[in-house]
């Protein structure tokens, strides 16, 4: 797991966001200064250890998966990967993944959510190794009270998925989110999400969210299928062309000998006529 929540003892340490009423009394260009310098890293402190490629996997996965769908969709979004939050005075974080409807999707160092206008809609953290009270504790609890309508929880290394919801909007803690037939469902995606052989998966109906690699395996599979397909074509087609430039051939080669034959005929001919011209003895 990857987040970064800070201690409790460091809270007071660490930088954070202004409160919305302060937030509020501030002159435009007070608030883009005041964002451009809230750290977009986080301390040691708040860092949990590297946890490796399967951890580095899944969040990438999850987040091509989202884009690519969402995107074809024609949906308005922004999904972050281990991007620094920023609540109005609350401690800072960086979800694995993170997704918020309705805004615009341009590169970003940090989500200050009084400058974007909008808290995070989906919070997804992977866990592989690590605290994983930090996992299944306290980020609950303290995205709950945040009002982030939705946080899940993949643990790759037991291959396990747990997944909370608010109830209402008002709500600040979260009801836990009961699978149906090995599918737990996203109100907020408006996807499945399931576990296939260690991965997070995602679901449009009946209908598998693909990654990049996945795409292009299957682009490449539907080229093989098709070029293996027209080979008869092509092979008919090639020896169509074959036997046309052999005919082509003997044609220009029989028009070459209709030529040879008809000059030489044309040189005999005086000396022809001279024969019968001349007188006999």
């Amino acid at each position: 797991m990857s987040d970064r929540d800070p201690a409790p003892t460091l809270d007071a340490q660490l930088p954070q966001a202004p409160s919305q009423a302060d937030w509020d009394a501030l002159s435009p260009t007070d608030r883009a200064r005041l964002v451009a310098n809230l750290p977009s890293w986080l301390t040691d402190a708040e860092l949990s250890p590297p946890e490796g490629d399967l951890h580095l996997e899944a969040k990438l996965e999850a987040r091509d998966a989202l884009r690519r769908f969402f995107s074809s969709q024609g949906r308005s979004l922004y999904v972050g990967c281990d991007l620094v939050v920023y609540y109005p005075a609350a401690p800072r974080f960086a979800p694995d993944i993170f997704v918020v409807f309705d805004v615009p999707d341009h590169p970003r160092d940090s989500w200050v959510v009084s400058a974007e206008g909008k808290g995070l809609d989906f919070a997804l953290e992977v866990h592989v190794g690590g605290d994983r009270k930090k996992d299944y504790q306290h980020h609950p609890t303290y995205f709950a009270s945040l009002g982030i309508p939705e946080c899940f929880v993949f643990d790759r290394w037991r291959n396990r998925l747990n997944g909370w919801r608010l109830a209402a909007p008002g709500a600040r803690s979260y009801t836990p989110i009961v699978p149906q037939q090995g599918r737990w469902a996203s109100q907020v995606l408006g996807l499945d999400l399931r576990l296939e052989d260690g991965k997070l998966r995602f679901y449009a109906g009946s209908a598998q969210l693909l990654v990049a690699e996945e795409l292009m395996r299957k682009l490449e599979t539907a080229m093989t299928e098709i070029e293996a397909g027209l080979a008869p074509e092509v092979e008919a087609r090639a020896a169509e062309a074959e036997a046309r430039a052999a005919a082509d051939e003997a044609l220009a080669q029989r028009d070459a000998a209709l030529a040879k034959a008809e000059a030489d005929l044309a040189r005999a001919l005086p000396e022809l006529a001279r024969l019968k011209g001349a007188p006999s003895d």
